[in-house]
């Protein structure tokens, strides 16, 4: 690396990731410091370039975090919502849907006192609030290495700003800034750059993530189909047994719903494409009911870290802890993970006040850990910690039969004794291609369904043209001798938007990155069966831009 003059920040506390948990984590510290009189000197990277920009979610959202953290939200009117309404159940075959009736779903999945809102705008509001109270909140920054001295971690690098396509500084070179702090809490979401290095440093994963791709768009609905607080959930068609996971729509405040689809990414057939499974959901009469004379105003798509308390890697180490999806903090059963962000930001920011207030340094925050384990979502978190293996092993019928028994055996106190290990990582689990069929997606409609360059434009997405590729090859030769030979390239299809290409002819093929096209779902990071593909912040926060997804 050339020689360069970092400059160098210093805080008390430094939080990656301005989604919910971060948020939640730097506001509650604010709280606080200004309760107290004990000043606190809190930083907030957030890598899109506006607070909110790279946020995505259902969202039908269990209000338990926000009610912690910000007791009197509903009066404050910071942000639409619209509380939870009619909901519906269906199993859904090509053409037909059959209703389940609520009555029979566990309580803990239904959506009575929950609300249905953009997690977008919740994190503008949050923002705003966090900056009222003094945080400092640098978006367009990228967390790109930690930096660790004496075995705890003291800080973060950011990224440089200014190189051309082959690493080489350009005339408006600018090197990333060093920040440094006491804490570091790391609140990047599912599979995020930061989380991966520091698990691998400190050990902190002692089993493998599972993850979904949820895949989503906005409509503005005819305001004759629009029902506020309606909540639509599906499952059977098209996936069926090809794949785990479910559709949803969720009515918003102003005539708008969301709408998507959900595929864990466990799924064993590498012809298999998320984007298109979502694009023929949405042409289901159940779905399409309500899209008719509506117009698609957003796309998007993210990772989801599903593995449960399974899967959950340790939460503290020297110098700080993970937070939120980061932290695999998302009940599985329920599809929620927004309200465990917030609760573990809230207990996070406690327990790294009570160390600031102490003089502790780089003490373990073990009581972050020991505060999330006495709280109300460790005991949902635990009820729900067999759900997926369930239908991992048994599928989707007897799978969800297992897993909604257990969920009432703990609404009435049994705790049952087993718990259920994941058998695989989603990237062991793709078939050669030889041994499956592949799938046949009808061309879109522009109406109902839409094609990928659409998509795109609807998501916002732009990086700056003359970077350095993001998305990393650990050896380039397998993309062609392992992922095409044997897998027919799945990348080209798990991608859902288009970076990954086979080009050429015969001999001549090559695999093509499109990196400008990149959504930061990191389902690359997480499919790829060689584990090849490692996915990296790129400059200046480049990336999608959404707008109350």
């Amino acid at each position: 690396m050339e020689n360069m003059t970092r400059e160098t920040l210093d805080y008390d506390v430094l939080i990656v990731g301005a989604g919910p948990a971060g948020l939640a984590a730097a506001l509650r510290l604010a709280q606080r410091a200004h309760d107290t009189g004990s000043p606190v000197r809190i930083c907030v990277l957030e890598k899109g370039a506006t607070v909110g920009a790279h946020i995505m979610s259902g969202a039908v959202i269990d209000p338990s975090g926000l009610d912690e953290l910000v007791p009197d939200w509903r009066r404050r009117n910071g942000f639409a919502f619209a509380e939870a309404g009619t909901e519906h159940y269906h199993i859904l075959n090509a053409e037909n849907a059959t209703p389940l009736p609520a009555f029979l779903l566990p309580p803990m999945l239904r959506q009575r006192g929950c609300i249905v809102a953009s997690l977008g705008d919740i994190c503008h509001w949050l923002g705003r609030e966090a900056e009222k109270l003094g945080v400092d909140i640098c978006a367009g920054y990228a967390a790109f290495e930690p930096v660790i001295e004496n075995g705890a971690l003291v800080g973060v690098v950011t990224g440089d700003m200014g190189r051309d396509r082959d690493g080489d500084p350009k005339p408006d070179f600018t090197p990333g800034v060093a920040i440094r702090a006491r804490y570091t809490l790391v609140a990047e979401g599912a599979r995020g750059s930061l989380a991966r290095q520091l698990e691998s440093r400190f050990e902190l994963a002692s089993t493998p993530q599972k993850y979904a791709l949820g895949l989503k768009e906005l409509w503005q609905l005819d305001p004759a189909r629009h029902q506020p607080g309606l909540a639509l959930h599906a499952t059977g068609w098209p996936l069926g047994k090809e794949a785990h996971g479910g559709a949803f729509m969720y009515h918003m405040p102003g005539g708008l719903a969301a709408v998507g689809l959900v595929v864990h990414l466990d799924y064993r057939n590498p012809y298999l494409s998320p984007f298109g499974e979502f694009q023929r959901t949405k042409r289901h009469p159940a779905l399409r009911e309500y899209l008719q004379d509506g117009q698609r105003v957003g796309f998007g798509a993210r990772a989801i870290a599903c593995g449960g308390l399974q899967a959950m890697p340790k939460l503290a180490f020297p110098g700080g802890a993970l937070l939120g999806c980061s932290a695999g903090l998302l009940n599985p059963a329920r599809s929620k993970g927004i309200h465990g962000a917030m609760i573990s930001g809230v207990a996070a920011a406690e327990a790294v006040f009570a160390a600031c207030e102490a003089g502790r340094r780089h003490d373990e925050l073990a009581d972050y850990a020991d505060e999330l384990m006495d709280s109300p979502l460790w005991d949902e978190l635990e009820a729900a910690r067999n759900f997926k293996p369930w239908q991992s092993r048994l599928g989707k019928g007897a799978g969800a039969f297992a897993a909604g028994a257990e969920l009432w055996a703990a609404r009435l106190g049994v705790r049952l004794p087993w718990t259920l290990p994941h058998r695989q990582a989603d990237h062991e689990t793709l078939l050669p291609a030889h041994a499956a069929n592949p799938v046949d997606y009808p061309a879109a409609d522009s109406v109902i369904s839409f094609d990928l360059a659409s998509s795109l434009h609807a998501a916002g997405v732009a990086h700056k043209e003359d970077q350095p590729c993001h998305l990393h090859l650990n050896n380039p030769v397998l993309a062609l001798e392992v992922n095409l030979k044997r897998y027919a390239a799945p990348e080209t299809r798990y991608c859902p938007a288009g970076v990954y290409e086979i080009v050429g002819r015969n001999d001549q093929k090559q695999l093509q990155i499109n990196a400008g096209n990149c959504l930061h779902c990191k389902t690359c990071d997480i499919k790829d069966p060689e584990q090849n593909i490692v996915w990296m912040p790129p400059e200046g926060g480049g990336g999608p831009n959404y707008r109350s997804l």
